[in-house]
C-alpha cells in the first residue's frame, strides 16, 4: 500500500473533491497526527460492514468510502448472485449526520451498474431494513447507520438475501471485490434525477412499515379476547432521537396499550443526541428523561431504544419505587420463560434457543427447564441470523435469540435483532405478570430461586487510534502467551481460544478439543462453580470487551464472585499496559 502522506496528497490535489471534505482536509493540514489517522489505513470493512469516524481520509466515513464500498458490492452481487438487475437492492438510514446523503450515494452506484435501489423516504428501523429485504424479495440490503456510537459516527451495514447481516465468508468475498476498486474517488455514479427517471431509483413510503406490522401483532401470546381489551397500565417510550418514534407507539397501539407517554425531547430524529451523554440504552444515563417521565405517569415499565432501534433497554420499579434498568441478560430470560411458559411445549420439540458465547447461562437454564435445546453462537447477532438459516435445511425451529447487549428476536420475519419486537413483547409480559400483582424484578427473583443467581458484568477498555489498535493486540497476545490459572479466587478449568478454534483444560493439556464456531479473536476462560471470563475486542469500537459471567446460591454470593473477578481483571490489563 502506498504511504498515508502519497494518499493524503492525492486527496488533497483531487480537483473534484466535495467541498466540505476540501475544506475539513485544510484543517486537519497543520495536524500531522490527525492526519495520519485518517489517511494510515482504509477503514475497516468488516464481518457486517463498516463503521467510522466522519470526515475525509481512506479511514473515515466520506461519500468517497461509501462509493468505494458499494462499488465493490455491486460487483459482488453480479457474479455471485442471480437476477440482481430485476431484484434490486433496498436502502434505508437512521437519523445521523450523513445518512440520507450515504443512502443516495449508495443508490447512485448502484444506478451505475443498473442495478435498481429500493429506498425508504424517511428514516426507518435497522429491524424493518431486515424485514424489506425479505418482503421485496431484494438480492440484498444496506442500513447507514453507526447504532449507538456517538454522533461523530456512522456506518454502511450489508444484508444478504435471507435479510441477514452479512456471514463472514460472505463479508470476506466483498472485501475481495472492494479491494479491486483502486481509486476511491473515481468511482462511476449517476445523479438522482436520472436514477429516478429511469426507475432505478424507487422510493418506499407505507408499504413495507405496514406488512411488518401485521407480522408484528402475530407475536403476541395473549388469546384475541385479551389483545382486544383496552391496556390501561402505563407504559413510557423514548427512541433516544432515532428512528423507533413511530413503529413503537404503532405496534402498541395494536395492542391497545391506551397509556403510552412518549418522552418529547427525545422523539425527535437528532444526529447530535442533544439530551443525553451516549444515546446508547445500555448507559442508563439514557433513561434519566424517561426516569422523569415515569414518575409523572406512574409508568409500569419504560422503553428506551437505540437509534437505529435493534437495541431495546427497559426499567421497572424496584421495591424501593425507584426505577432499576434491567440487563440485557435479565430482559432476555425474562422474555424467554414467558414466551416458553405460554406456548404449547408439544408443537417446540424441535425447537431452539439461540444466545451468543458471552450471554448469561441463565438462559440456558431456563430453556432445560421447559426442554429446550441451547444452541451457542460468536458474538454479533449475525451468527444468531445465519444459525436461523441453517434451521431451514435441519429441520430446527427457532423459538427465540438475545445477546447480552440488549439484542432480542421473537419472530424470524426479521432476521437481526429487533427492538420493536422486543417492546411489544416486553410489555405485554409487564401487563401480563402487572395483573398478577408483579413486577419483573418479583419475576425475576423467581427465576433466580429457581434456577440459581446468575450475574453478569462487563468493563470495556477504550483505546483509540493506532497506537489504541497496537495495544489491544498486545493485550491479547500477553493473555494467550501467559494463560492464567486463578481469576478472582477461583480457578480457571478451561480456555477457549476462538482464534485457533480450541478448547484447553489446564489441568490436563491432552484434553484438548476443537471449538464448532467460526475464528474469532476472542479468549474465554472457563472457570469453577459455573463462572467465567471472556476477553473480546470490540469488532465496531476501538474498545478492549471483557465480559464476566458467575452463578452463586444467594445474590450476596453472585456479586462478591462478580466484583471479585472484575477486580482482578482490571489489575491484569492496567499491567499489560503498563509494561507495552
Amino acid at each position: 500500500m502506498k504511504s498515508w502522506e502519497h494518499i493524503y496528497e492525492k486527496w488533497n490535489s483531487f480537483r473534484d473533491l466535495e467541498p466540505d471534505l476540501k475544506t475539513q482536509l485544510a484543517k486537519l493540514k497543520d495536524d500531522p497526527i490527525a492526519l495520519e489517522d485518517a489517511f494510515y489505513k482504509e477503514l475497516t470493512f468488516g464481518t457486517g460492514g463498516m463503521r467510522g469516524v466522519i470526515g475525509p481520509g481512506i479511514n473515515r466515513m466520506n461519500v468517497y468510502t461509501i462509493r468505494k464500498a458499494v462499488d465493490g458490492l455491486a460487483n459482488y452481487l453480479l457474479e455471485n448472485t442471480v437476477n440482481v438487475r430485476d431484484r434490486g437492492v433496498v436502502i434505508a438510514y437512521d437519523s445521523r449526520h450523513m445518512s440520507k446523503e450515504f443512502a443516495l450515494e449508495t443508490a447512485k452506484v448502484l444506478g451505475a451498474y443498473g442495478i435498481a435501489a429500493y429506498v425508504f423516504s424517511s428514516l426507518r428501523p435497522t429491524p424493518l431494513l431486515s424485514f424489506a429485504v425479505r418482503y421485496l424479495g431484494t438480492v440484498a440490503g444496506v442500513m447507514i447507520t453507526a447504532s449507538h456510537n456517538p454522533p461523530e459516527y456512522n456506518g454502511f451495514k450489508v444484508y444478504n438475501e435471507d435479510g441477514g447481516q452479512i456471514t463472514p465468508s460472505q463479508a470476506s468475498d466483498i472485501i475481495t471485490y472492494i479491494n479491486q476498486t483502486e481509486d476511491e474517488l473515481t468511482v462511476p455514479v449517476i445523479e438522482k434525477a436520472e436514477l429516478e427517471e429511469k426507475e432505478l431509483l424507487i422510493w418506499i413510503k407505507d408499504e413495507v412499515d405496514n406488512a411488518y406490522l401485521q407480522r408484528l401483532l402475530q407475536i403476541s401470546k395473549l388469546p384475541s379476547t385479551e389483545i382486544a381489551k383496552e391496556k390501561n397500565m402505563p407504559v413510557v417510550f423514548t427512541p433516544l432521537h432515532g428512528t423507533a418514534y413511530e413503529l413503537v407507539p404503532q405496534g402498541l397501539k395494536q395492542l391497545n396499550f391506551k397509556k403510552v407517554h412518549m418522552v418529547k425531547e427525545q422523539a425527535i430524529p437528532d444526529p447530535e443526541f442533544s439530551t443525553v451523554a451516549s444515546p446508547n440504552p445500555e448507559e442508563h444515563q439514557a433513561f434519566a428523561l424517561a426516569i422523569e417521565k415515569g414518575k409523572q405517569t406512574d409508568a409500569v415499565i419504560l422503553l428506551a431504544t437505540d437509534p437505529d432501534a435493534d437495541r431495546l433497554g427497559v426499567a421497572v420499579k424496584n421495591k424501593a419505587g425507584e426505577y432499576q434498568v434491567l440487563t440485557g441478560n435479565q430482559l432476555g430470560a425474562l422474555m424467554f420463560d414467558y414466551i416458553l411458559s405460554h406456548s404449547d411445549l408439544n408443537l417446540l420439540k424441535s425447537g431452539r434457543m439461540l444466545k451468543t458465547v458471552v450471554t448469561s447461562e441463565l438462559g440456558k437454564a431456563v430453556a432445560d427447564y421447559y426442554g429446550i435445546k441451547t444452541v451457542n453462537t460468536l458474538t454479533g447477532f449475525k451468527f444468531i441470523g445465519e444459525k436461523i438459516r441453517q434451521f431451514d435445511s435441519t429441520g430446527e425451529s427457532f423459538v427465540f435469540g438475545y445477546e447480552e447487549s440488549y439484542g432480542y428476536l421473537i419472530s424470524s420475519f426479521v432476521r437481526d435483532k429487533d427492538a420493536v419486537q422486543a417492546s411489544m413483547m416486553a410489555c405485554e409480559m409487564a401487563y401480563y405478570w402487572h395483573k398478577q400483582g408483579k413486577t419483573l424484578l418479583d419475576v425475576l427473583d423467581d427465576l433466580f430461586a429457581r434456577h440459581g443467581y446468575y450475574f453478569e458484568g462487563m468493563d470495556s477498555l477504550t483505546l483509540k487510534g493506532k497506537r489504541g489498535s497496537e495495544q489491544i493486540t498486545a493485550i491479547m497476545d500477553y493473555i494467550r502467551k501467559e494463560p492464567m490459572h486463578k481469576i478472582g479466587g477461583l480457578r480457571v478449568e478451561q480456555v477457549e481460544d476462538y482464534l485457533v478454534r480450541t478448547r484447553k483444560c489446564l489441568h490436563d493439556e491432552k484434553q484438548t478439543e476443537p471449538i464448532e464456531l467460526p475464528k474469532e479473536n476472542m479468549v474465554k476462560f472457563i472457570l469453577e462453580q459455573a463462572c467465567w471470563v471472556c476477553l473480546r475486542p470490540s469488532g465496531t469500537e476501538p474498545k478492549l470487551k471483557c465480559y464476566y459471567g458467575v452463578r452463586g446460591n444467594s445474590e450476596a454470593e453472585s456479586r462478591e464472585k462478580l466484583a471479585a473477578l472484575q477486580a482482578t481483571m482490571n489489575q491484569v490489563l492496567k499491567q499489560i499496559l503498563e509494561t507495552e
